[in-house]
């Protein structure tokens, strides 16, 4: 798989990149946003994920993100020091797939790329089934991959989408975290768990309805059906 990384500490680039090296990647190395923006061209230019820091000389991170997301739909992975939950959801709701908290496990971050990269090897879940889903003043329409409230558009990322649909399709269902994130991110590895948190909390948000998705403690998420 081709990667790129975006990282203007050269020495942290380049031990990153002989360990990446090492499991099968070829690595580009971009030490700006503009030069990440150019590599891009056309179309994603191959690569299957995009490695993101955020602290780049020249652009904020989360600009360069939502540039990305405007040229190509390569997954992006966030690497950052900022651990709060606000700023793990400004990056999702920027088009960023996941995130890595600085210090990270090298298996960590191996795993991540993996969980991500899969989902263009994969059938999207919420593309099986029913063409549309209404869920009160919620529409779901699966094949344009557009959700609305009251009859306006909510803009999601691909992941917000994907949860959505597969909690739509069974409301009132308790989905198991373990499957959830199988489904959805074609993974089994526990560490996306907090990924899961953070998209949950960020649907809420958009969609402003906070008490649609309830949280079945110690088992999972279920979707409440709300009133039409």
């Amino acid at each position: 798989m081709r990667l790129l990384l975006v990282e203007d500490d050269n020495h942290v680039a380049a031990a990153l990149s002989a360990v990446l090296a090492k499991h099968g990647f070829q690595v580009t190395h971009a030490r700006s946003g503009e030069e990440a923006l150019q590599a891009l061209v056309p179309e994603g230019n191959g690569f299957g994920v995009v490695l993101l820091d955020l602290g780049l000389p020249d652009q904020d991170g989360y600009e360069v993100c939502g540039k990305i997301r405007k040229r190509t739909s390569t997954p992006v992975i966030m690497v950052t020091a900022r651990s709060d939950v606000r700023s793990r959801i400004h990056g999702l709701n920027l088009g960023a797939d996941d995130y890595v908290v600085k210090p990270y496990d090298t298996g960590e971050l191996l795993a991540r790329i993996h969980a991500v990269s899969r989902r263009t090897a994969h059938e999207d879940p919420a593309t099986v089934g029913e063409s549309a889903l209404r869920l009160g003043p919620v529409r779901i329409e699966l094949p344009t991959r557009q959700v609305s409230v009251d009859g306006s558009v909510v803009q999601l990322t691909r992941k917000e989408f994907d949860l959505l649909a597969l909690l739509a399709q069974r409301p009132g269902v308790v989905f198991r975290r373990e499957q959830i994130i199988s489904e959805v991110w074609r993974t089994s590895w526990e560490g996306t768990g907090r990924t899961l948190e953070v998209h949950v909390a960020s649907l809420r948000a958009k969609l402003r309805m906070p008490a649609l998705i309830e949280t079945v403690r110690g088992v999972g998420y279920r979707l409440v059906a709300p009133a039409a």
